[in-house]
C-alpha cells in the first residue's frame, strides 16, 4: 500500500510541473517585460476574469487551478477569478464518468453547474469586494514570490544590468527586486519556483493519500451515505483534500449510488485539485487563504443543499 500512494503520489505531482513551470514562466516574463502597459492590460481584463477562469478550470486537469492560485499570489488575477476556477475545477470527474460510460450529456449537465457557479460565485465576489472594501484589479506583484523563495534571480544578472544605470537608477533606490533580463534568468527563477512548489505539493499529496487509503472508500461510503445533510458537510470536507483521489473516491461513490447528487455537487465544487494547497505554498497572507478556503468550502456547502432539496439529478 506504501508503495502504492508513493508511486501515485508522485505521478500525480509530476503532471502539474509543465502546468507549474508554464506558469512561473509566464509570470516572470511578465515580470521582466514594460510592467506599466501589463498592468494596465490586466487592469482591463480583470472584470471578466472570473468568466474566463471558470471555463478554463472546466477543462479535466488539475493544473489550471494551481496556476490560478499562483497568479493570484502574485497579484494578476482577483479573488474572485481564483474561487471561480477552483468551484470549476473538473479534477478527475471526467475521467471516471468516461471510464464508467456514463452518459455525456450527464456529465456535461454537472460541468455546467458547476461552470455557472464558478462565473456568478466568482463575479458577486469581486463585486462585493470592490463595493466593501474597494478592492480592485490586482497590480502584479510577482517579485514578492521571489523575495519569499529565496530564489536570488539577481545573481543571473548580465554584464550589461551589473554596469552603473543612469535612467533605472531610481528603482533600486525604491527597493525593487530585480531579476537578470535574459533568458536564462527568467527560466532559472522559474525552474527555482516550480522546484520549491513541487516538493511542497508532492509531500501533502503524500500524506493525504495516505489517510485515504487507511480510512478506505467502503468507510467514506459509510460516513456519507447515511444522512443527506451530514454527507453534504463531510462531502465537501473530503473535496477539500488536495489530491486528485478525493474527486475519484466521490465520483465513484455518486456513481455506485452512496452518495446523492447534492453531497457530490457540494464536494465537486470544493475539489479544486491542488490549486488550494498551492495558494498556501505561495500566497504569504494566511488568514486570507484561510477565508478563500472556508468561502469555497461554504459555497459547496449551500449549492450541494440547494440541489438536495431541489431534488435535481444528474
Amino acid at each position: 500500500m506504501l508503495v502504492d500512494v508513493i508511486a501515485e503520489s508522485v505521478l500525480d505531482t509530476l503532471e502539474l510541473v509543465p502546468f507549474l513551470f508554464v506558469t512561473y514562466l509566464a509570470m516572470e516574463a511578465l515580470e521582466h517585460s514594460t510592467g506599466g502597459r501589463m498592468q494596465g492590460l490586466v487592469a482591463r481584463a480583470g472584470h471578466a476574469g472570473p468568466v474566463v477562469g471558470s471555463l478554463l478550470g472546466a477543462i479535466p486537469q488539475c493544473g489550471f487551478s494551481a496556476m490560478a492560485a499562483t497568479l493570484f499570489s502574485g497579484g494578476v488575477v482577483t479573488v474572485g477569478t481564483l474561487v471561480a476556477v477552483v468551484l470549476s475545477t473538473s479534477d478527475e470527474m471526467v475521467p471516471v464518468f468516461l471510464a464508467h460510460q456514463e452518459p455525456v450529456g450527464r456529465l456535461l449537465s454537472i460541468m455546467l453547474l458547476k461552470v455557472v457557479v464558478g462565473i456568478v460565485v466568482g463575479l458577486l465576489l469581486d463585486a462585493f469586494l470592490h463595493a466593501v472594501r474597494h478592492v480592485g484589479t490586482p497590480q502584479p506583484h510577482i517579485h514578492d514570490l521571489c523575495e519569499r523563495a529565496h530564489c536570488h534571480c539577481e545573481e543571473d544578472e548580465s554584464a550589461e544590468q551589473s554596469a552603473p544605470v543612469e535612467q533605472g537608477a531610481g528603482d533600486a533606490t525604491h527597493g525593487h527586486h530585480h531579476h537578470g533580463h535574459g533568458h536564462w534568468a527568467i527560466v532559472r527563477s522559474a525552474a527555482v519556483h516550480t522546484v520549491q512548489v513541487t516538493g511542497f505539493i508532492l509531500l501533502v499529496t503524500f500524506l493525504f493519500g495516505l489517510l485515504i487509503e487507511v480510512m478506505g472508500e467502503d468507510s467514506l461510503a459509510q460516513l456519507l451515505g447515511s444522512h443527506p445533510v451530514r454527507a453534504t458537510f463531510l462531502a465537501a470536507l473530503v473535496g477539500l483534500i488536495p489530491n486528485c483521489g478525493a474527486s475519484v473516491a466521490i465520483t465513484e461513490l455518486y456513481l455506485d449510488g452512496v452518495l446523492g447528487a447534492g453531497p457530490m455537487i457540494a464536494s465537486l465544487l470544493a475539489s479544486g485539485g491542488v490549486g488550494l494547497l498551492v495558494l498556501f505554498r505561495t500566497n504569504s497572507n494566511v488568514r486570507q487563504n484561510v477565508a478563500i478556503t472556508a468561502f469555497v468550502y461554504a459555497v459547496g456547502v449551500v449549492v450541494g443543499l440547494l440541489v438536495s432539496a431541489s431534488g435535481m439529478l444528474f
